[in-house]
């Protein structure tokens, strides 16, 4: 991998970040860094902060301090409607359970940021099913979530994360309800599908064979990050 540049400021920051829930601290000056096109994965057990730091920098969470931003806007300072609307337009989020709204088929789903943001519904639609051919899921788009398996769930999330073109997806352990056939293969989908289309992947995974297809690797212990020695 090539070396990242150190003369523009990247894509998304996370700096000196604290979150507790009631008496309980879950970040404790959290930071992170990445750079457009970079997949980074943070690990670490259960209970570590991962999940938390994922939410802030997406701007679900809002940090009890610290700052967060992305392409040079501070998302700390954004109203709801702000962060609301750049989480539609800049961002796609990949669950463990996928996290399809039942009622939909999978063609809705699939085509649902695109929806939210206004697009007509045959150009979404058109987008939605070029996206569930790439991830394999094209034979389902009539089906609602209780009809398909959990690894054509989890492909159809992963479609429904980059239909709208991301600049980063956030993937909050997107294998840990597969075995594991299926979840190298929703990685391989989603690492390959990311790269190709130049979109930043932040992964959050307690497992360390799905770490090792990011770029970057960063460690969490007690809400505190740490990147391993070179």
């Amino acid at each position: 991998m090539a070396a990242p540049r150190t003369d523009v400021e990247p894509l998304l920051t996370g700096t000196d970040l604290t979150c507790s829930f009631g008496a309980t601290p879950a970040l404790r000056g959290a930071g992170i860094g990445l750079d457009a096109g970079e997949l980074v994965a943070v690990v670490g057990a259960s209970g570590s902060g991962k999940s938390t730091l994922l939410h802030c920098l997406a701007g679900v969470v809002r940090p009890d301090s610290g700052q967060v931003r992305f392409r040079g806007r501070e998302l700390t300072a954004m109203s709801d409607e702000e962060r609301s609307a750049l989480r539609r337009g800049e961002f796609g989020f990949v669950f463990q359970f996928g996290q399809l709204v039942p009622e939909l088929t999978v063609l809705e789903n699939v085509a649902l940021p695109l929806r939210l943001n206004g697009v007509p519904r045959r150009r979404a639609d058109t987008r939605a099913r070029e996206w569930a051919e790439r991830l394999g899921v094209a034979g389902q788009l009539r089906n609602r979530p209780s009809e398909i398996s959990g690894g054509q769930s989890q492909r159809a999330a992963v479609a429904r994360a980059l239909v709208a073109d991301p600049s980063v997806v956030f993937a909050d352990e997107p294998t840990g309800a597969l075995d594991s056939t299926g979840g190298a293969q929703v990685m391989e989908l989603l690492t390959g599908a990311a790269r190709e289309a130049g979109t930043a992947v932040l992964l959050v995974t307690h497992q360390q064979q799905v770490a090792a297809h990011a770029d970057r690797e960063i460690t969490m212990h007690d809400g505190r990050t740490a990147e391993p020695v070179a």
